[in-house]
């Protein structure tokens, strides 16, 4: 790939995000802590009403001032994508294929599903944050939960590979011409589920902040995988 490793690569994408402000850790675990204590809060069963803020000063938002958010705001947002129509979300699930194809590059299972898990927290701090700034529950512009969902949809598929070559599939695997009908249905089958949101999905989006924002993508994602599964065995 152009002499560049997979380790390289990584490397290469980490400083870039540092470089433009992305990665603010300390904004991360202040947003990840409140939805772990907005998780332990009784939600009672039903729909949390989006947050009012219009009559509140900022100040009693508890981060910083605006101006210190727009790049955690932005990549909630999924670099701006989520400000395209129609359908945001499809928009957003197009760079989770990027996404899912980055976390192929490096050749190791433990890596790709690492990155799975490491992305759970990082949208749930950042999508919560997201709804704060913004002021709604689960913002139509917000995307990064469709971004970090979509390389879960592939995971059976690529254990599927893994088991049968003993050896993680490449990029070149998934996006050959022959295999990507197969990507299209399962991009079209996680889009499916996103919107039907058949239960739990739905119900999910109860959760409180950005849990509420992420867990019912990741439950969407697993319906995909329960459909692909009788099409990975029987081949």
């Amino acid at each position: 790939m152009i002499g560049i490793s997979g380790g390289e690569l990584v490397l290469i994408a980490v400083v870039l995000l540092v470089l433009l402000g992305v990665l603010r850790p300390k904004m991360f675990i202040r947003g990840f802590k409140l939805g772990i204590d907005e998780l332990r809060s009784p939600i009672g069963g039903k729909q949390r009403e989006p947050a009012d803020l219009s009559s509140s000063p900022r100040i009693e938002i508890p981060y910083p001032e605006r101006t210190d958010l727009d790049p955690i705001v932005w990549l909630a947002q999924g670099f701006g994508t989520g400000s395209l129509k129609p359908g945001p979300g499809t928009w957003g699930s197009v760079i989770g294929l990027i996404w899912f194809a980055a976390l192929l590059v490096p050749g190791s299972l433990w890596m790709f599903f690492g990155g799975i898990l490491l992305s759970v927290p990082v949208s749930v701090a950042a999508c919560g944050i997201a709804e704060k700034v913004l002021g709604q529950k689960d913002p139509g512009s917000v995307v990064l939960d469709e971004i970090i969902a979509v390389p879960l949809c592939f995971s059976a598929w690529v254990l599927a590979v893994t088991n049968d070559t003993s050896k993680m599939p490449t990029v070149a695997h998934f996006f050959s011409s022959n295999r990507l009908f197969g990507v299209v249905a399962v991009f079209a089958a996680f889009r499916l589920f996103d919107v039907w949101k058949p239960w739990p999905v739905h119900q999910s989006q109860s959760l409180p902040g950005g849990w509420g924002v992420t867990v019912d993508d990741l439950l969407a994602a697993v319906y995909v995988n329960l459909v692909i599964l009788p099409f990975l065995i029987g081949r």
